[in-house]
């Protein structure tokens, strides 16, 4: 009897732990965007597979904070959005900005023209005005501030928007040109005084400007379309001088300046001088960045050194797109395949083409997203969100890729992988999510995750192979079995309950 009743034991032990086992499977919802056809779509059933790969989630490990995710607002796109039928056009909102869509809560839009305008104009055109009294945004209001509006009205969580001037005025400048110059010294408190005016002028139009960038790009672009040279002494100048000290005393010292504004490969000099003393920082919030240095290789290195260099800034990218294309019309596969190029395919110094290969416009995307977010990233900004089948319209004839792309002649809309890719992070990474730590046992798996301020966290993987895996997901004591796709992008979120 007494065999009976260890065997008894026996067995309800195993059935116990057995039990116990069941009771501590996570609880997870998975969303994946594919090459085979899947578009954050909810996956609730995977293939079993053996794989020893463990991905394990650590709340505990917390990086930086989340600031946001999203696209530009640019003349191009508004003046699309004008063309189409209002069912489109609220298509292509609500998409964007609306809780059953990407959920957008970081945005960027242009001051005065940019190549992505259909001209070249400047908010201040009368030379010699210098206290800016002719200062007006009226070519703004047929179509940039109609769609701000509308978007304000249809995120119910809001969004940031950081503004950024191309360059100055042309009479501020030494060549007297919308195209490359500098801003001449004795013109630093007019332009200072020209963002004071624009930034009071959106507000009058019920549009709070929460971040500013000095000049897009203070390198130049080649002087093609509209720019302005800086150097890092002279933009920390502009800014601890000039712009900090006049938007302080017109009562606008919230508005979060960012320097820089251009690639990662030049983050060193720039932040050395930025925030090279307590005086030459104060009024920089944080450094925007792009990546038009390489949209393979997204510079951890640098980035690195940008955040321990102002570990209490911000550090936003603040523009990407596939450029020097033209974007493929319904082809989804185009997408995920290694046919784009960049300017650099062309135009990059010979020991530098190794930065721009060709390279599938969403895994350019996936790899720098979760790339940025795995080195103190804390935004990143998308540049047009709408373009059409020519990659336009642009002045200059800069065609490039938009998430979203439209033929206004035919009122067709093609939402193209690229916006599903984006809308894995924006959609479930909110602001003030905190970027926490993850051990990843396979290489060729991409991984970010973080904590949002609810509670809930969001897991962003990325395979960028051609075969399906399968991994084991853990937090804490739970775990379960997730297989997936290959060329895929997947969303794991794992709700506050857990």
């Amino acid at each position: 009897m007494k065999a009976v009743n260890n065997l008894f034991c026996f067995l309800f032990l195993v059935i116990m732990i057995s039990c116990s086992e069941k009771q501590e499977q996570l609880e997870v919802e998975v969303f994946e965007t594919s090459a085979s056809g899947n578009k954050l779509t909810k996956i609730t059933e995977f293939t079993s597979a053996d794989s020893s790969s463990v991905i394990k989630i650590l709340p505990e490990q917390k990086y930086q904070t989340i600031t946001g995710f999203g696209g530009s607002f640019t003349e191009s796109s508004a003046y699309l959005l004008n063309k189409l039928s209002k069912k489109n056009r609220d298509t292509i909102l609500q998409a964007y900005f609306s809780d059953e869509g990407a959920r957008y809560s970081l945005t960027r839009t242009h001051i005065s023209s940019c190549d992505f305008s259909l001209s070249n104009y400047t908010y201040a055109p009368v030379e010699g005005d210098m206290e800016l009294k002719n200062f007006t945004i009226e070519e703004d209001r047929d179509d940039l501030i109609p769609m701000i509006k509308e978007a304000m009205a249809i995120s119910n969580d809001g969004f940031k928007i950081i503004a950024s001037p191309w360059t100055a005025p042309p009479w501020m400048k030494d060549n007297k040109a919308y195209v490359g110059g500098k801003l001449l010294p004795e013109y630093y408190d007019t332009f200072a005084l020209f963002f004071s005016k624009y930034i009071e002028a959106y507000k009058t139009e019920g549009i709070d400007i929460w971040g500013l960038t000095p000049v897009n790009e203070p390198h130049g672009n080649g002087n093609n379309w509209e720019s302005m040279h800086f150097s890092p002494e002279e933009e920390t100048d502009f800014v601890q001088n000039h712009l900090g000290p006049k938007l302080e005393a017109d009562g606008m010292g919230a508005v979060n300046i960012l320097g820089y504004d251009q690639n990662r490969a030049g983050l060193k000099e720039w932040v050395d001088q930025m925030f090279k003393d307590e005086a030459s920082s104060k009024y920089f919030a944080g450094t925007a960045i792009h990546w038009y240095e390489s949209t393979y290789d997204f510079f951890p290195e640098e980035l690195q050194y940008a955040h321990n260099k102002a570990p209490d800034k911000y550090l936003i990218e603040t523009e990407g797109c596939v450029d020097s294309e033209v974007p493929k019309w319904k082809d989804d596969m185009w997408y995920w395949s290694k046919e784009a190029t960049d300017w650099g395919w062309d135009w990059a110094a010979e020991g530098e083409k190794y930065l721009h290969p060709k390279y599938a416009p969403v895994n350019r995307y996936a790899r720098d997203i979760i790339g940025c977010l795995n080195n103190w990233v804390d935004g990143w900004v998308d540049w047009n969100m709408v373009l059409d089948k020519q990659g336009g319209p642009n002045w200059f004839k800069n065609w490039c890729v938009a998430p979203i792309i439209v033929d206004p002649d035919n009122d067709e809309v093609y939402f193209t992988p690229l916006y599903y890719t984006i809308a894995h992070f924006s959609k479930y990474m909110r602001p003030g999510a905190k970027i926490i730590g993850v051990e990843n046992s396979d290489e060729n798996l991409m991984v970010s995750a973080a904590q949002n301020p609810d509670g809930s966290i969001a897991i962003v993987l990325f395979n960028e192979g051609n075969t399906s895996k399968s991994f084991k997901l853990s937090l804490e004591e739970k775990t379960i079995d997730i297989t997936i796709s290959g060329q895929a992008i997947q969303t794991i979120m794992i709700p506050t309950k857990n």
